[in-house]
């Protein structure tokens, strides 16, 4: 699963790429994007600014309410159940970004490997998005079962979204937007490093 991606364009750069009017003008963002932290999305033709990860309020051992943890990935499999349904029937949204990554090695000792798409520096993840009590609008990303070199990383990788296919996952049914969150079946580039894996505290899958 996806708990850390790279987004490097700037944000007028990524509005006039994907055509948005720029609601994040003035954004404070980081290149890298964590799960709890702000990154951009676009929706209904609008650049936004929104926090990865849908909060999921936890419970300690007494019953006592703990702070929410951010649920920043969804699985296809599970778009049909309570969790993501309403979103994902009607608040689709696009994630871009620049790569993608995952941890590798032996447990304690993870580096990052980055996962791309060759010739590009800005490409487009399916994602869905609501409001949220504890921290505004709130975005996901939308995971499927890797393919091709990505396989070799992790089982699990982003549904990469084809730019033709952006209005029908925007706007199309949900049968037709389910059909498009399968494997990239095109290059992926992976780029292995010596950076140590920081994975922090309370990203999560559902």
């Amino acid at each position: 699963m996806c708990n850390l991606y790279r987004m490097t364009r700037t944000v007028d750069e990524v509005a006039q790429m994907f055509g948005a009017v720029n609601h994040a003008a003035g954004s404070n963002l980081g290149a890298e994007v964590y799960p709890g932290y702000p990154g951009l999305v676009v929706e209904r033709g609008h650049l936004r600014q929104m926090t990865w990860g849908f909060p999921l309020q936890m419970k300690g051992a007494k019953g006592q309410l703990l702070k929410p943890k951010p649920v920043n990935n969804a699985r296809t499999d599970k778009l049909a159940s309570f969790f993501w349904k309403s979103s994902f029937d009607a608040r689709r949204c696009l994630i871009p970004l620049s790569a993608w990554a995952e941890a590798q090695g032996p447990k304690g000792a993870m580096t990052r490997t980055w996962l791309a798409l060759p010739g590009t520096n800005l490409f487009a993840a399916a994602g869905i998005w609501r409001s949220s009590a504890e921290w505004g609008d709130v975005y996901s990303m939308v995971m499927t079962d890797s393919a091709g070199p990505a396989a070799e990383v992790h089982r699990r990788m982003p549904v990469v979204l084809h730019p033709d296919h952006y209005p029908l996952w925007l706007a199309g049914e949900p049968d037709v937007a389910l059909d498009l969150c399968r494997s990239w079946d095109g290059p992926v580039s992976i780029e292995r490093t010596g950076e140590s894996w920081s994975g922090g505290a309370g990203p999560r899958l559902v």
